[in-house]
């Protein structure tokens, strides 16, 4: 079967009878099982998908299928599912099953999607290569000894190696459109609160958000149409009406776009990068449209910031996981005290710890004014000033990761090298907006290059189409 990169090619075959749910089912699993050692996915449905296949082949005949019926899709391992395993990478989930599903994966179910497995990922999204993972770190398949990004990872190696047409991540600081960047394919993170964060593990509840894998912008749009909108079970998701995102991909006019000269000449932007964002900066100023270099003086404060502030709502989040409701819990407590601390330490991997103790660090008595409510101050002043840009730019554009995707272990030993890998995508999760990561060509290693675009609040529909607009041309 051949490799199809857009929803609207599946179905156009399905409707002259080329092809069939049952035929895309089976090819995908083929692949799943050729590429098993990329470590992508920690539960495959077979059984579950075949059925559902056969099941859609048949309302697809009446002509009572839904609009995504033909997409296979993969959930990375933060999203519920009812009836299914549920562990967020970690240890300390390990033997839960979901009890009810996520709004975003329900509302692509009523469309006859195929769910075809959940995927690897960071330890609670917690991390920036997929190395995290209490079931080991997935791997890129470009090549096997470089990460995929993260936290997303297994869910963008599954769009990368065609083993379903498109996933759903999230995005906490860059945890789609980084492993975006790195394995070659689109990676949209929409406006926060456009999505329902409803049956979505929480890390840091002001800044999560689902996103999307997918190979081409169309795809995305589609998806992002069906997923978004008002839900009566979360209270901060936007009523705000949702477009025809997929019908409206013409970007006609010409831009006013902005690039952040800090992000050009910074010391850990590498050079392949820089070359190929600058080449298409050039190329749009040749298209006609405006591109202009402004001052962003807040860059430096935005990854302290974003740390300090997700940090925090972690510890408050993942006090819930204690050995005593659900998940693992240790079998050498000697009174519930130790069984607290003992299932935490032995359930939590190293990140997720190291992350819940800085939380707890800035939020404590002592220290909370110093910098969880400085850093909060700080949040304020990077949207204002991000906000302010985009009244003047249609969009901002710098490069998605300050590299290619690095060798696997390469920066476990330093974690703030680690973080340093979200320095470019951190702005538009402080600031709230939608922001995309399109591929941008190779480095002279043959690995992807990404290029990311952010608009301002709600704008998707023009983020969307702008972003086709390049990668058509």
């Amino acid at each position: 079967m051949k490799k199809y990169t857009s929803y609207f090619q599946i179905r156009e075959d399905i409707e002259k009878g080329i092809t069939s749910c049952q035929k895309l089912v089976n090819y995908y699993l083929k692949n799943i099982h050729a590429k098993k050692h990329l470590n992508c996915f920690l539960e495959v449905y077979r059984d579950e998908a075949l059925a559902r296949a056969e099941q859609i082949d048949q309302k697809l005949t009446r002509g009572q299928a839904g609009r995504l019926a033909g997409m296979v899709i993969a959930l990375k391992d933060v999203l519920c599912y009812k009836d299914h395993a549920l562990q967020a990478g970690s240890k300390i989930l390990q033997g839960f099953e979901s009890q009810f599903t996520a709004t975003a994966v329900q509302r692509l179910l009523d469309e006859d999607v195929i769910i075809i497995g959940r995927n690897n990922c960071d330890e609670f999204a917690m991390g920036s290569s997929c190395e995290n993972s209490a079931y080991g770190p997935v791997l890129n398949d470009l090549d096997h000894e470089r990460v995929p990004g993260g936290s997303s990872g297994g869910a963008a190696v599954a769009v990368q190696t065609d083993m379903c047409l498109v996933s759903l991540g999230t995005d906490t600081g860059g945890s789609v459109r980084q492993p975006a960047s790195f394995c070659g394919i689109v990676g949209l993170k929409p406006t926060y609160s456009r999505i329902s964060r409803y049956g979505l593990l929480a890390y840091a509840s002001s800044f999560d958000i689902i996103g999307i894998f997918s190979h081409c912008v169309k795809d995305c749009a589609l998806v992002l149409e069906i997923i978004a909108g008002n839900d009566e079970f979360d209270s901060t998701v936007s009523q705000k009406e949702v477009p025809s995102y997929s019908t409206d991909l013409n970007y006609s006019g010409k831009a006013k776009i902005a690039y952040i000269k800090e992000t050009l000449v910074n010391h850990g932007l590498n050079s392949e990068v820089k070359n190929k964002t600058l080449e298409k900066l050039d190329f749009l100023s040749h298209q006609g449209h405006t591109v202009e270099a402004v001052d962003f003086p807040l860059l430096d404060y935005v990854l302290p910031t974003y740390y300090i502030l997700t940090t925090a709502e972690a510890s408050s989040n993942l006090s819930r996981y204690d050995g005593v409701k659900y998940g693992y819990r240790s079998s050498n407590g000697h009174n519930l005290e130790s069984m607290y601390k003992k299932t935490r330490s032995e359930g939590f991997g190293e990140e997720v710890i190291r992350r819940i103790m800085l939380g707890t660090f800035v939020l404590s008595a002592n220290y909370y004014d110093a910098y969880y409510t400085k850093a909060q101050k700080v949040r304020r002043l990077i949207k204002e000033k991000t906000k302010k840009l985009l009244s003047h730019y249609d969009f901002i554009m710098l490069p998605t990761s300050p590299t290619t995707a690095f060798k696997l272990g390469e920066h476990t030993s330093n974690p703030l090298e680690m973080y340093l890998a979200d320095l470019f995508t951190v702005q538009a999760s402080v600031a709230g907006i939608p922001s995309i990561s399109i591929p941008n060509g190779l480095d002279s290693n043959g690995m992807p290059i990404g290029l990311q675009i952010m608009a301002d609040d709600f704008q998707e529909a023009n983020l969307l189409a702008f972003s086709k607009y390049i990668m058509d041309n």
